[in-house]
């Protein structure tokens, strides 16, 4: 029985066709291991991992090894976009027994869900003191037959183990002054100051830790915290990482100095740095740092919009390779000959050049990927130069396009919809507004339930998903809505974020003000999730403060602020230790830090002077206003008139303003002191 076919997971819909009896996640499933008495086989990855489509292709479609699975296991596959609360509480669980994890990811359960043997990519072969995932099989199917009360109880410890972890917050006040210098510190330490980022490779970007960065140099002034955020962002938008003729970024460096990248592309990650590159012009007024932007932007909408008005999640890092096989990067790389086909000798020439397309190559098989590595060649012709890249755009078009996975996820649609907005309203671009405003249509009528208090983590084509929100898809979709009120003043939007940060109050908040990952009344699994530190994206419990924190300052309810400061209390506790995992708790910090401020823009249409002048301050985590006077359901518009017969702004800190202004720099000014 084809239990896959029916899915919205394109993941999931991958194995289909795959001679394994696949289950997905669902009590059925363990039911079944329950009468056939044998262990389950949990294989949790997504669509665009590379190492999951080589794992299906050497396990997953032959035929031997489906025999295998499909007579002693019960085969459940979950997509970790989809299920993230799945996928977290087993990946602990395999970090805890094997020191590392990574996708695919294969743990081995008993049918009461308890893991009990695991491991990520297995070989269809043993290889490089690897055993051979059929090994895997036939050993684990032989312990579980004839050592089951051995096996047994080693699942119900692991299970209690996970089950009796939580986070206890040793530091109920929000972080200080003090832990911000702390962080800033670390992140100095790990800093690579000859290539820009942190640590060495595989070398991620750290838009949080960006972010972070540019907030803590606009409160404070410190040049050290700018230049650490200007000199990663430049390595990046020079390196091969950084697409040069599409724009966007792919996932990862698998070198520390950003040239050779594993290809895939993710919309958190472009989302995320579209907005960091933004602010970075902000602060500076880098022609590079708004180039990036817009590009990043540009292929947001391009390549990753769906019919519905949302945008998919990711684009894969295979492609049709010409030979009748698929290929990492092989959309992307080019060879000197290449260049010359498309531009002719001279411009071939100008090309390789410029991207440092060498003979040698710097990627498999001669081939290159793409750098800027030299600041001044493009300058010499810049006309020259864009005809340059722009014929290259056309011609690799015309190659085998990667697979796009196009399931809209609610909390990387809701960084989209913050991204597209300020990015739009700063830059003059009211399609990328446009473009915000759609993707946030789109969660509040498919996406959202239960009169807008309720999400669903996913959707496919206009139609939603089953899995239930998480709260990382309330804290983002929250910021996103907020994002978007600040830059079109519709208070439909505040409105939205509200209840979903409601909704994490009610639902998602311990009595100590900790956060779980999951609801209350959520699917129980062997532990409720809970994880303050950022990885690929901002965690829930740090995305939830940061809204939390916002709306707080918009409403002047102090019940929002008050949570968001006691969930903000992790931060201080690791801020000296693990700055580099907590990017979006200290940039969060930084806002409660300045005020945060609230500007209040009154007798002004959005994108007027006052209105833009309030959006381009730096002030770190600012909330901004904009309205009739006196504009119904906004709080901070409430009570507050023109000046002389002319539209006003009023900057206040904890609801006490300063007397209000009606010149933008007068504006400018005031949001810089």
């Amino acid at each position: 029985m084809n239990r896959l076919a029916g899915v919205t997971s394109p993941y999931l819909l991958q194995h289909a066709d795959n001679p394994v009896d696949w289950w997905p996640w669902t009590p059925e499933a363990f039911e079944e291991a329950r009468r056939r008495e044998v262990p389950v086989l949990l294989s949790v990855g997504y669509a665009s991992c590379h190492w999951c489509h080589v794992m299906a292709r050497e396990s997953f479609e032959d035929e031997a090894t489906a025999r295998l699975m499909n007579e002693g296991f019960v085969s459940v596959k979950v997509d970790r976009e989809e299920r993230p609360d799945v996928d977290a509480v087993y990946m602990e669980a395999v970090q805890a027994a094997t020191g590392q994890g990574g996708w695919p990811m294969t743990v081995f359960l008993t049918p009461d869900a308890e893991p009990f043997y695991f491991g990520t990519y297995f070989p269809p072969e043993p290889r490089h003191g690897m055993p051979s995932f059929r090994q895997i099989l036939e050993g684990v199917r032989t312990a579980w037959q004839d050592r089951h009360e051995e096996v047994a109880d080693v699942a119900s410890r692991i299970s209690a183990d996970l089950a009796g972890r939580s986070i206890r917050l040793g530091a109920p006040q929000p972080p200080g002054a003090e832990e911000m210098g702390a962080a800033l510190l670390g992140l100095t330490k790990d800093f690579d100051a000859r290539w820009g980022g942190f640590g060495g490779a595989p070398k991620f970007p750290p838009p949080m830790v960006l972010e972070f960065l540019l907030r803590h140099h606009a409160r404070t002034g410190s040049e050290g915290a700018l230049q650490m955020a200007s000199a990663t962002c430049e390595a990046m938008a020079r390196g091969g990482i950084h697409d040069q003729l599409g724009g966007g970024f792919a996932r990862y460096s698998v070198d520390a100095e950003w040239v050779v990248p594993h290809f895939e592309k993710m919309l958190y990650d472009n989302a995320l740095l579209c907005r960091v590159y933004a602010r970075l012009w902000r602060a500076t007024g880098s022609e590079q740092a708004r180039a990036v932007a817009l590009r990043t932007a540009d292929f947001l909408v391009r390549e990753l919009g769906t019919a519905e008005g949302g945008f998919a999640s990711a684009l894969d890092a295979d492609s049709d390779d010409g030979h009748g096989g698929h290929a990492e990067g092989a959309y992307y790389v080019w060879t000197p000959e290449q260049l010359t086909e498309v531009l002719g000798e001279a411009d071939g020439e100008l090309a390789a050049e410029c991207f440092h397309v060498t003979e040698e190559g710097t990627f498999e098989g001669g081939a290159s990927v793409l750098q800027l590595p030299d600041r001044e060649t493009p300058l010499l012709d810049a006309d020259r130069f864009a005809s340059v890249r722009r014929r290259l755009f056309e011609a690799r078009a015309e190659r085998p396009r990667p697979a796009r996975d196009d399931k809209v996820v609610t909390a990387w649609n809701g960084l989209a919809v913050a991204a597209l907005a300020e990015t739009g309203a700063w830059f003059g671009r009211p399609d990328l507004v446009e473009a915000a405003a759609g993707a946030a249509a789109l969660l509040a009528e498919v996406h959202t339930f239960d009169e807008g208090r309720r999400l669903v983590r996913t959707s496919r084509d206009g139609v939603p998903g089953s899995s239930a929100g998480v709260l990382e898809d309330y804290g983002d979709a929250a910021e996103g809505y907020l994002a978007l009120y600040a830059v079109t003043g519709e208070a439909e939007w505040l409105t939205r974020a509200g209840a979903l940060l409601d909704t994490v109050l009610e639902r998602f908040a311990g009595a100590d003000g900790a956060l779980f990952d999951t609801a209350d009344d959520a699917e129980q699994l062997i532990r409720r999730p809970q994880d303050p530190t950022d990885n690929a994206v901002p965690s829930g419990w740090n995305a939830a403060a940061a809204a939390l924190l916002a709306y707080g300052a918009y409403t002047g309810e102090h019940r929002y602020r008050e949570a968001a400061e006691r969930a903000l209390g992790v931060v201080r506790e690791l801020a000296a230790r693990a700055p580099r995992f907590l990017g979006w708790g200290l940039a969060a910090g930084e806002a409660l830090l300045d005020g945060p401020r609230e500007v209040a823009v009154v007798g002004e249409e959005p994108g007027g002077a006052l209105h833009r002048a309030a959006l381009l301050s730096g002030a770190p985590g600012a909330v901004v206003a904009v309205g009739a006077p006196g504009a119904s359901g906004v709080p901070l518009l409430r009570d507050r008139g023109l000046v002389d017969g002319k539209p006003a702004a009023y900057v206040c800190r904890g609801f006490v303003c300063a007397a209000p202004v009606t010149d933008p720099e007068a504006l400018g000014a005031a949001l810089r002191d």
